[in-house]
């Protein structure tokens, strides 16, 4: 009994070392970073787009002015 019960603890012990170990970030990881960052850019883009798109008219205007010798 003695000898299974020693068995039995090392493969739990070796189980347990298994799904413990983190070498690194799996791809799993990478695919929820990655969807968060979409997330992200998409609620970004909804809520300031239109005014990104003012700001970068009115700045490229501005540049366009210099170019033409315009203060």
């Amino acid at each position: 009994m003695t000898g299974l019960m020693v068995s039995m603890l090392a493969f739990v012990a070796g189980v347990k070392d298994k799904l413990t170990s983190e070498k690194g970030a799996t791809a799993t990881e990478y695919s929820l970073l990655v969807a968060f960052i979409a997330f992200a850019v998409i609620v970004g883009v909804t809520f300031f787009g239109n005014q990104l798109s003012t700001w970068f008219n009115d700045l490229g205007t501005t540049v366009n002015g210099w170019k033409n010798g315009q203060p």
